[in-house]
């Protein structure tokens, strides 16, 4: 594991305070490592770090060129050192191996989707109509970022924000989960040793309310971009107003995944599984809301509950295991309490709701199917960010529409049917940032990522999550300057 610990101004340090943290794997309880524990003095230091390191300009008038070689630089020694970084990201977080390998791959596209943007952005003339003017427009960056990042996938929430603040020519603070440091360390690290310059790139370690606050409220710091809760986001977004800096937040979602009667039915059924169970439902976009036509309901539940209960849970290196742990205690102890609402209001528990036998070592939760639930209903509405599935029915595709949408949340959501007019309709009716027709859950580095509603603000990955980290500025010249004769100005003879 590595020993580093926060990174301010090119310098690897302990925190001030000197307190520190010792991080434990979800899955067994074992020790991963200790690291320092930072706090808003230590968040304070790499603000000011990266504010002078975006004013000596270095960096951000680093050609477009060598920012885009720096970045596929990190991109080769992710893929050299996969199997290093998957061990951290999978002992930090519980889940399997197999799944952080996963995720290393994402992370690696991620970082070459960006560095082959970069020389793309040359901006663009606008024709004003009058051959003595010239009128561009030109990118340019934000300035310092702050960029806050979630415990359930560490190493990529890092990556989409990392990836486009350098390309841009930003300078920026990570502060990731206080769970889940490591592999953020690690990326600082590759960063550090292909050559970025000291105080682009800052690393703080600790919980939020001490180490992340300063990024939201703090005068230096231009944008700040989250990943994580609902409730944490609009603290989030309170305290930049007052600087009135840019803001970009994915703040996760209650995700419908519509299955009408005319869906492939093996298909429907194992993409309903994977879209709620992976990762033991511990994903922002988790397909947690199942909307099945009336007429296949029993049939289709019936062969989830069936699979479902088959499902086997397991640590990082269990062969045997199919989804992982939950990321800590108290996060196990909420998705039991989300359950016993659900009952209380009504839902009909068809499989799980409790603890595996024998899990006293991790955190692990069976998965969960709850039926008979409607849009009334706060099992529905909330999210639980567990292995909890809610099932509700329609009859109509009117009603299905209506049905998905009622949700204060919009990241995303699925459609399955053998009707390729009906998918487009539902799909083109849906309030959601991502739609998936007959599939669930593949993103792309070129593709937007986001939600409408309450489940954000702004988009990560693609052109406009690119353009997060850039200003727009517009500069218009004269060729041939004149007086305007605006006010009678007297001429210089006359002087």
């Amino acid at each position: 594991m590595p020993v580093d610990g926060l990174l301010i101004n090119g310098q690897w340090c302990s925190a001030a305070s000197g307190a520190t943290r010792t991080i434990t794997c979800p899955a067994d309880g074992r020790v991963v490592g200790e690291v320092p524990e930072g706090d808003s003095a230590d968040t304070v230091r790499a603000i000011q770090a990266a504010k002078r390191a975006f004013d000596a300009s270095k960096w951000r008038h680093t050609s477009g060129w060598e920012r885009s070689r720096l970045l596929h630089a990190v991109a080769d020694r992710l893929e050299a050192e996969a199997d290093v970084v998957a061990e951290a990201e999978s002992a930090d977080t519980g889940k399997r191996i197999v799944e952080a390998r996963y995720d290393v791959a994402d992370v690696v596209s991620c970082f070459r989707y960006f560095a082959g943007e970069i020389p793309k952005d040359a901006g663009r003339v606008i024709d004003t109509g009058n051959p003595t003017t010239i009128s561009r427009i030109q990118y340019e960056p934000v300035g310092v970022c702050g960029l806050i990042t979630p415990w359930n996938y560490p190493l990529l929430q890092a990556s989409w924000k990392v990836a486009p603040a350098l390309a841009a020519g930003c300078t920026f603070v990570l502060k990731p989960s206080e769970l889940t440091p490591h592999t953020s360390i690690l990326l600082m690290r590759y960063l550090m040793d292909a050559g970025l310059p000291p105080g682009v790139g800052n690393l703080v370690l600790g919980a939020g309310p001490t180490a992340g606050a300063p990024l939201s409220s703090h005068p230096d710091v231009d944008m700040v971009s989250f990943t994580g809760g609902l409730a944490t986001g609009r603290r989030i977004m309170e305290a930049a107003a007052a600087t009135v800096k840019k803001v970009a937040l994915e703040l996760g979602g209650k995700n419908p995944n519509i299955v009408f009667a005319d869906a492939d039915w093996d298909a429907a059924v194992d993409n309903a599984l994977t879209a709620v169970f992976l990762h033991s439902g511990q994903v922002c976009s988790a397909g947690a809301r199942l909307i099945v036509e009336e007429s296949i309901h029993d049939a289709f539940v019936d062969a989830l509950v069936e699979a479902a209960e088959g499902i086997r849970l397991g640590g990082p290196h269990d062969d045997n295991a199919q989804t992982g742990a939950l990321i800590s205690a108290a996060h196990r102890d909420k998705v039991a309490a989300y359950v016993a609402g659900a009952l209380e209001e009504g839902a009909d528990l068809r499989c799980g709701g409790r603890e595996p036998e024998g899990s006293a070592e991790g955190y692990f939760y069976l998965p969960t199917i709850l039926d008979g639930c409607t849009s009334s209903m706060g099992c529905v509405q909330e999210e639980s960010f567990g292995p909890v599935l809610t099932v509700e029915t329609f009859r109509t595709e009117t009603e299905a529409i209506a049905i998905a949408n009622d949700t204060y949340y919009g990241l995303a959501g699925a459609v399955w049917t053998s009707d390729g007019s009906k998918a487009q309709r539902v799909a083109n009716a849906l309030r959601h940032g991502t739609i998936w027709i007959n599939d669930f859950h593949p993103y792309l580095p070129q593709a937007e990522w986001g939600g409408f509603k309450q489940s954000g603000v702004g988009r990560e990955l693609g052109a406009q999550g690119f353009g997060e980290y850039l200003e727009a500025k517009h500069v218009y010249q004269n060729l041939d300057p004149k007086p305007s004769g605006w006010f009678d100005v007297p001429a210089k003879e006359a002087r």
